[in-house]
């Protein structure tokens, strides 16, 4: 069958999956709980997007680790949400470096060297990019969902920025009430509340977008302006049914001059 390079036009780009799983995740003021509300709207925002879109996963507690790289596979991002589970303390912080990291890791490609969470002391350390113009955003962005109660280095705000220079946008979603609630970590009780303020200023140093998920209902609509974009990308397309609309409509052309000259049809 005929085939020819068509640019079609598809939509691209890469959305990182930041979940604090510190131990205030556990908390009951969203049911069944703020972790498990947060991994089904996940779930549901995975299986609603296109395949030109890749998504990662990355869990932060004290410390950011990467769960799942960039893929279009959806079970394999699915099967990385599932297997979250509540740890220890919050570093916003590192849940936004290591979300950087994996994007600069995808963006370069299968050739670039693997990314690793704590890199051996004899890495070489990687070059800061510059800062991309102000206004500027890349066809990236960074999902942050977590209560927001920092407790642990390097400041949040630093990291932020770090993700305003590279054109990365982070759009927060606070996770919890603002009442709060109790939570037993290590045979303690803690109360936990969401502190609003600060991911609010996370996403507007950005350019992104905070949303506040109070219920279920609200954590699966926060997903529809996420930052893509559509490019012209050059495909192999199969033809036939062009070359069979060309004939289609030269053999209506031949009967109607047919019957229009000679009175009758071919």
């Amino acid at each position: 069958r005929p085939q020819a390079v068509v640019s079609l036009p598809q939509l691209q780009g890469t959305v990182i999956l930041a979940f604090d799983v510190s131990a205030s995740m556990a908390a009951t003021d969203l049911q069944p709980t703020r972790m498990e509300a947060a991994k089904a709207a996940a779930k549901d925002f995975v299986a609603r997007e296109p395949s030109g879109v890749t998504i990662g996963v990355v869990a932060f507690s004290d410390s950011g680790v990467s769960v799942q790289t960039p893929t279009a596979d959806q079970a394999t991002v699915v099967a990385a949400i599932d297997r979250l589970t509540p740890q220890r303390g919050t570093s916003l912080a590192e849940g936004i470096l290591n979300s950087l990291k994996v994007i600069a890791v995808a963006e370069a490609g299968p050739y670039a060297n693997d990314y690793y969470t704590n890199p051996s002391a004899g890495a070489s350390p990687t070059p800061s990019p510059s800062p991309v113009p102000s206004g500027t955003h890349a066809p990236a962005s960074i999902v942050l969902l977590s209560d927001g109660e920092n407790n642990e280095s390097p400041d949040p705000m630093t990291a932020a920025q770090t993700a305003a220079n590279q054109g990365v946008r982070i759009y927060t979603i606070g996770i919890g009430s603002a009442a709060g609630t109790t939570v037993t970590v290590s045979g303690f009780q803690e109360h936990t509340q969401l502190d609003q303020a600060t991911l609010e200023s996370i996403s507007q140093t950005t350019g992104g977008t905070y949303y506040a998920a109070t219920d279920a209902a609200q954590l699966h609509a926060v997903y529809d302006n996420l930052d893509t974009a559509v490019v012209i990308q050059p495909q192999l397309t199969e033809i036939t049914s062009i070359f069979a609309g060309v004939s289609l409509l030269l053999l209506i052309a031949g009967a109607i001059t047919s019957l229009l000259w000679l009175g009758r049809l071919p």
